[in-house]
């Protein structure tokens, strides 16, 4: 643990600043996954698309996170983390701009495609960054940041996405000759330019400098951070975690014979149930869940910015614990919260019926149910396993393996959340919502138990303390 002298001494000004600039990875992580959310029936009218096929337009963004996740984690070791970040924003721009502009279904897709790989790259790498430049008694608040800023940008998306629908009619009017389902897609490419300039104007991870050798870069940054004394100890303590005979390796995560090491496990675990709860449906498929529900596309939208508005306050509550109560605490509370309210709103929809056009219709106490449910879970969601997944992939790996072992679970977690993505539209259509639901809420009690054996607590730890 630093002392109390060292950590008077952090610049707090340049923390910062820089933890700002990484966590716009974070808004536009939130912005792209958000920006979907409306665009569902422009999709379907502009390429006549079936459930399946709109199923894989969507999750085709997942696709692109998974390989982008993967391979992030790798090229963070092998060029830098900041490196990295930039090629993601650029990334993120060209992907907007398509989306938004072309008639072709299968450029479309590949465009998504790239916009998730930028996703993918920056979920794993701001939360990567800023834990390897925060010091450690306040790193779980500041990588809690990034999840503040996803849910702000999915919150960003939401307000965007009503506006341009209520000033254009609706999602599939025009504004300035081009179909506000369109506009959805290109404004993403704003807060993209912004993240890329800002990567500009901040240094490289320390603990990245050293693994590669490149000690008297290091030193300058810590000196910067944390003052020449404390950035002296710090090169000596990170250097100690890093092996002579090899630079970081993809198969720094294995355990002779027994596969990946527990630690891997344990961030796949993390990383994988974060997704099977279903969170995601509530913000890909939020319109399209309320319009099943009976609601307009004004009353859906309206919720889907309700719901973001909860999260955000949510988030500031983990913020405020995380570092008091500890990672471990808030996962377990947030899977029983989970629990509880995914199996109420399994409950709201098993008693729905059907009006003359075959649409789903809730009953007043159902349908109240159903939106309090939704409300109580995201703020369960994002007052745990939204922010604290990150925080703890960010920091629970050795140095040695960290970028390997993000790669692991990145792609772990976005093949998660395609798969549960992908799969809803035809769950919903053939299983129900109930039944849908039903399983989101088992998986919500199973991670209770796998959390309770398999994690162990980070709080407080410096990043060179960890062991695999």
């Amino acid at each position: 643990m630093a002392s109390d002298a060292a950590r008077s001494s952090v610049n707090m000004a340049l923390v910062g600043a820089i933890v700002a600039v990484a966590t716009i990875g974070g808004l536009l992580f939130g912005y792209d996954s958000g920006a979907v959310n409306g665009t569902q029936g422009g999709l379907v009218e502009e390429f006549g698309l079936s459930d399946a096929a709109l199923g894989f337009t969507v999750g085709s963004l997942l696709i692109g996170c998974a390989v982008g996740a993967f391979f992030a984690g790798r090229l963070a070791d092998a060029v830098g983390r900041r490196t990295v970040m930039i090629f993601a924003a650029i990334l993120f721009v060209i992907g907007a701009l398509v989306q938004g502009v072309t008639e072709i279904h299968a450029l479309f897709v590949v465009a998504r495609f790239a916009g998730g790989m930028a996703v993918g790259a920056a979920s794993v790498l701001s939360p990567l960054y800023i834990s390897e430049m925060a010091p450690a008694n306040i790193r779980g608040r500041l990588t809690t940041v990034q999840q503040v800023m996803i849910i702000t940008g999915l919150t960003a998306a939401f307000v965007v996405n009503y506006f341009l629908a209520q000033t254009a009619g609706n999602s599939l009017g025009e504004l300035a000759g081009t179909k506000a389902w369109r506009w959805m897609y290109l404004a993403q490419a704003i807060p993209a330019l912004v993240f890329l300039v800002a990567l500009l104007f901040i240094p490289e991870s320390p603990r990245y400098l050293v693994g590669r050798k490149r000690e008297e870069q290091a030193l300058a940054v810590l000196t910067r951070l944390f003052g020449p004394a404390e950035a002296e100890r710090k090169v000596v303590e990170i250097r100690k975690t890093f092996s002579d005979d090899h630079r970081p390796r993809l198969r720094d995560v294995t355990a002779p014979g027994t596969g990946f090491r527990p630690i891997v496990w344990a961030g796949i675990m993390l990383a994988t149930f974060q997704q099977f709860v279903g969170i995601n449906i509530i913000f890909y498929y939020g319109e399209t869940l309320w319009k099943l529900a009976g609601v307009s596309e004004e009353v859906a939208l309206e919720r889907n910015i309700l719901s973001g508005l909860v999260s955000i306050a949510a988030v500031f509550a983990a913020l405020f614990l995380i570092d008091r109560i500890g990672r471990k605490p808030l996962l377990m509370i947030g899977s029983l919260g989970m629990g509880v309210t995914l199996g109420a709103m399994a409950w709201a929809f098993s008693g729905a019926g059907s009006d003359a056009a075959g649409n789903l219709v809730l009953g007043d106490t159902a349908g109240w149910t159903a939106l309090l449910a939704a409300n109580l879970y995201v703020i369960f969601f994002n007052f745990s396993w939204g922010p604290v997944m990150w925080v703890m992939l960010g920091e629970m790996f050795p140095n040695q393996m960290r970028g390997s072992a993000l790669a692991v679970a990145g792609l772990a977690q976005w093949g998660a959340n395609y798969l549960v993505v992908q799969s809803f539209p035809s769950m919903a259509s053939g299983l129900g919502l109930a039944t849908t639901y039903s399983l989101y809420t088992v998986a919500a009690f199973v991670s209770f138990f796998l959390v309770k054996s398999l994690i162990r607590e980070t709080n407080g730890k410096e990043l060179e303390e960890m062991e695999g």
